[in-house]
C-alpha cells in the first residue's frame, strides 16, 4: 500500500507535468493569476507528498521507484515545447552555425551573412499587413506570428526579421563546453529538428544524475531515498527537460567532479570541474568545497581543462569568445547592483556589488577551510545555496547545480532556494521576491539549528564571542 500510494502520487505528478507543458501557452503574461503559477504550486505539493510517502516504502523497492518516477515525470515534460524560456532556440542556432564551419562568436543571429543557414522554425517569415493598398505596404507593416517569435531588425539592412532566438542582435554568451555540446547534438539531429533533441538530451542527463545519486548514496551507506529530491523535483523536469537549460550539463559535470574528488581522484575531478565551469562559468562556485589543504591538483587540472576547451574558439575568434557576457552582466543589473534584491536594500547602487562579492568570497573561504574534500557535500550545498541567496538571480534553473548536492546530504530545507527563485520567475514582483528570499533564509536557518540539536545557539554564541578560545578548545576543524 505504501508503494502504491507513492506510485499514485508520482503518476499524478507526471500527468500534471504533461498537462502543464502540453496545454498551457508560452508564459508571457507576468501575472499571479496565470495558470502556470497554479500548476507549479500543485507540482511542488505533489512532489513533497511523494517524497514523504517514500519514507515508508520498503528499502528494496526504493531504487526502482525513484528511477521509474524520474522517467515518468521527465518523460511527461517532453510533451510540449519550452514554456518559460526560449534559450534552447539559441542552443540550436549555435550548433547549426558551428556545423557550417563558422564560429558561434563571429556573427549575431540576425546578421544577413548567415541568411543561408536560417531554418523556418527559428526564423519564420514575417507577415505583411496589406489592409491598405499594396503600394502602401512597407516593412513597418510586417508582423511576427507565434508565441515564441520575436521581431528584430537585421543589422545593416534594417529589414524586419522574425525569430525564436532571444537577443538575436547580440553575440552568443555561452562558453565552449556548451558550444561543443550544441554542435554535437545538432550534428546528430540536423538543423530541421526543433526543440525535441535538446529536451531528450535533458531527460537523458537528468536520469544520469538520478543514477549517479543512487549509486553514490548506496556506496556511502546513505539512504537512497534522497535521490528522489532530484529525480522527482519539478525543477529538474520543467527547467532541465521542458525548457532544457544547458545548466543541467553543468550540474552533471559538477556532480561528477565532486564524486571524483570525494573518491580521492583529485586530478580527474579537477578536469571535470574545469569542463563544468566551461559550460556556463557559474559552476566555479562549486570549487571551494573540492580544494582542501592540498588544492593544487584540482586547481591545475581544472585550469588546464578550461583553457584547452577555449583554445580552438580563441584561435578562431580571439577576444570575441567573451560574446555577450559583459553586456549581459550590465543588462541584468549586476554591475549597478540592482540585481541583488536583498543586499541592495541596505547598500543601494554599485556598493551592492561590492558587498555581494564580499559575502560570496567569505562564504567560499569558510567552505574551503571547513570542508573535507572526502566529504564535500554539505560544503557544496552551503556554497551554492548562499551564493544564490546573495545574488538572487531571476532564473530558477541556476539552482539545478544545487539540487543534486541537496540530495547527497538530505538537507531538504535548502529546496527553499529553488522555490524562491521559481516564485521570482513566475511572479516578477521585487517585493514578493524579497519576501520569498527572506522566508527561505529564515527556514534554512531554523532547520539547520534544529538539526544541530540542543545547545546549538549557545555554542554558536560562544564561537562568535570568543573565536580564538573556541578554536583552542575544539582544535583545528575541517
Amino acid at each position: 500500500m505504501r508503494t502504491a500510494l507513492t506510485a499514485i502520487l508520482l503518476a499524478a505528478g507526471a500527468v500534471l507535468t504533461g498537462l502543464s507543458v502540453a496545454t498551457l501557452p508560452f508564459y508571457e503574461e507576468k501575472s499571479i493569476t496565470s495558470p502556470l503559477v497554479g500548476y507549479t504550486v500543485a507540482l511542488w505539493v505533489l512532489f513533497a507528498l511523494a517524497v514523504i510517502a517514500l519514507r515508508r516504502v520498503p528499502r528494496r523497492a526504493v531504487a526502482a521507484l525513484v528511477v521509474a518516477g524520474s522517467l515518468a515525470i521527465g518523460g511527461a515534460a517532453l510533451l510540449g515545447p519550452p514554456n518559460t524560456s526560449t534559450d534552447s532556440a539559441r542552443y540550436a542556432w549555435d550548433g547549426i552555425v558551428q556545423n557550417a564551419g563558422i564560429s558561434p562568436y563571429a556573427y549575431v543571429p540576425a546578421d544577413p551573412a548567415l541568411d543561408h543557414l536560417r531554418e523556418d522554425w527559428l526564423f519564420p517569415p514575417a507577415t505583411i499587413d496589406t489592409n491598405n493598398d499594396d503600394d502602401d505596404a512597407s516593412d513597418a507593416d510586417a508582423t511576427c506570428q507565434g508565441e515564441r517569435i520575436m521581431k528584430v531588425k537585421q543589422p545593416g539592412t534594417g529589414e524586419t526579421l522574425c525569430t525564436a532566438i532571444n537577443r538575436a542582435t547580440v553575440p552568443t554568451i555561452y562558453p565552449p563546453s556548451s558550444e561543443l555540446f550544441f554542435a554535437g547534438l545538432r550534428a546528430i539531429t540536423g538543423p530541421q529538428a526543433q526543440y525535441g533533441p535538446m529536451q531528450v538530451a535533458g531527460l537523458v542527463m537528468s536520469l544520469g544524475i538520478t543514477l549517479l545519486l543512487l549509486g553514490a548514496l548506496r556506496s556511502r551507506g546513505l539512504d537512497p531515498r534522497w535521490a528522489a529530491l532530484w529525480g522527482w523535483s519539478p525543477l529538474a523536469a520543467t527547467e532541465g527537460v521542458t525548457n532544457s537549460h544547458v545548466d543541467l550539463l553543468g550540474a552533471l559535470l559538477l556532480l561528477g567532479a565532486t564524486l571524483l574528488v570525494a573518491n580521492g581522484r583529485r586530478f580527474a575531478g579537477g578536469i571535470a570541474l574545469g569542463a563544468s565551469i566551461a559550460v556556463k562559468l557559474i559552476p566555479v562556485i562549486g570549487a571551494p568545497a573540492l580544494l582542501g589543504r592540498r588544492p593544487w591538483r584540482v586547481i591545475v587540472a581544472s585550469v588546464i581543462a578550461f583553457a584547452l576547451l577555449y583554445v580552438p574558439y580563441v584561435v578562431q575568434s580571439g577576444p570575441g569568445v567573451l560574446g555577450y557576457l559583459p553586456g549581459y552582466l550590465t543588462e541584468e543589473g549586476y554591475e549597478s547592483g540592482d540585481r541583488f534584491l536583498l543586499v541592495s536594500l541596505l547598500f543601494p547602487g554599485p556598493a551592492a556589488l561590492v558587498v555581494a562579492a564580499t559575502l560570496v568570497a567569505i562564504t567560499g573561504l569558510l567552505v574551503w577551510w571547513k570542508t573535507d574534500p572526502a566529504n564535500p557535500w554539505l560544503g557544496q550545498v552551503v556554497m551554492i545555496g548562499v551564493t544564490l541567496l546573495v545574488v538572487t538571480p531571476r532564473y530558477p534553473w541556476y539552482a539545478l547545480l544545487l539540487v543534486p548536492m541537496i540530495a547527497m546530504t538530505g538537507r531538504w530545507e535548502w529546496l527553499a532556494v529553488p522555490l524562491a527563485l521559481t516564485e521570482r520567475l513566475l511572479v516578477p514582483s521585487p517585493d514578493l521576491a524579497r519576501i520569498a528570499a527572506v522566508v527561505a533564509i529564515v527556514f534554512i536557518l531554523l532547520m539547520s539549528l534544529r538539526r544541530a540539536g540542543p545547545g546549538a545557539v549557545s555554542r554558536l554564541g560562544a564561537q562568535l564571542r570568543h573565536p580564538v578560545r573556541w578554536a583552542r578548545v575544539r582544535g583545528p576543524a575541517r
